[in-house]
């Protein structure tokens, strides 16, 4: 990234936000966007700049919840810092762009950090109130028929040594593919029939629970969605002793929801599909086959898919 770009980057954040910049390096957080740290008089400051376009408006819409959240007394959260006209976000080059406290700090997810994390999580649950442009959760089958669509595209391109290899995994796994498919579409089916409960949800806890001096945090807030519990719940939901910590946790913050053993067995193969249709869009932009291979070689996702078979 040139020097021109990083100046006009620091005269846009000086005007727009009148803020005295002195230094601005890469953050390296998250993964949408461009992030940056930036040093300043009044102290320090985290920006991102969404260039993706499907991702903009969810960035975008996500910046009212945050300070909703955080006017609301959540104190975990950092902060969103509206531009001069009072502004939750800027646009620059084509990007949405938004600055937040800064958070020193790390990500650090184990299974003793879930008692922390899901009691922020129920403090979030409590302030669910509608009214936000937001997603709202749908029990369906869409990822899977998106992947599907990409991979009759990706059949389409001028062949590579690259498409070769992801056309291999993925035919080596068709019998697979087609099964969770036909699963998928039958928890959407079945938990299609209520679509009650649902609530503020975060998508990513573990993966953005921070810990700064002896206090947590959760960070990244560009997926907020009005859903069921389980879309938090399901990541660490295969394991018994997890959902009965969800659920204790529920009931000593006063929410009446338990975890629904088909609305789990739907977010594994949802998610399953989703991750799989992000890597194959990587691919087709970027060329990047590495992703997907490490999706399949790793592992990782087979016991989700175990899990979810056994329901």
């Amino acid at each position: 990234m040139g020097n021109d770009y990083i100046d006009q980057l620091k005269a846009f954040i000086k005007q727009e936000y009148l803020l005295d910049l002195r230094t601005i390096t890469p953050a390296k957080r998250g993964y949408y966007g461009e992030t940056w740290k930036i040093e300043t008089v009044e102290g320090s400051y985290f920006v991102k700049l969404d260039y993706l376009a499907r991702h903009q408006k969810l960035f975008e819409n996500s910046l009212p919840v945050v300070d909703y959240l955080c006017s609301s007394g959540l104190d975990f959260i950092p902060k969103v810092i509206k531009t001069r006209t009072g502004e939750f976000h800027s646009i620059f080059n084509n990007a949405v762009l938004a600055v937040f406290e800064w958070l020193d700090g790390e990500n650090i997810e184990t299974n003793e950090s879930k008692t922390f994390e899901y009691q922020l999580l129920n403090k979030l649950y409590r302030l669910t109130k509608p009214g936000f442009k937001l997603p709202v959760a749908v029990f369906s089958n869409d990822s899977e028929m998106r992947f599907y669509e990409n991979w009759h595209l990706l059949n389409e391109l001028s062949p590579t040594s690259d498409t070769k290899i992801v056309q291999s995994l993925l035919e080596g796994r068709r019998a697979q593919l087609e099964e969770s498919a036909a699963r998928l579409l039958h928890f959407a089916t079945i938990c299609g029939n209520n679509q009650n409960d649902f609530y503020l949800t975060h998508g990513d806890a573990g993966g953005n629970f921070f810990v700064s001096d002896g206090k947590h945090y959760l960070v990244d807030w560009d997926e907020v969605m009005y859903a069921p519990l389980e879309r938090e719940a399901w990541v660490m939901g295969i394991h018994e002793w997890a959902q009965k910590l969800f659920n204790d946790t529920l009931q000593e913050n006063g929410i009446k929801y338990r975890l629904c053993q088909n609305r789990l067995a739907f977010y594994c193969y949802h998610m399953f599909f989703h991750y799989l249709n992000e890597f194959m869009i990587d691919f087709m932009t970027h060329g990047n086959s590495e992703r997907i291979e490490q999706y399949f070689n790793d592992g990782w996702i087979e016991q989700y898919i175990e899990f979810a078979d056994g329901i």
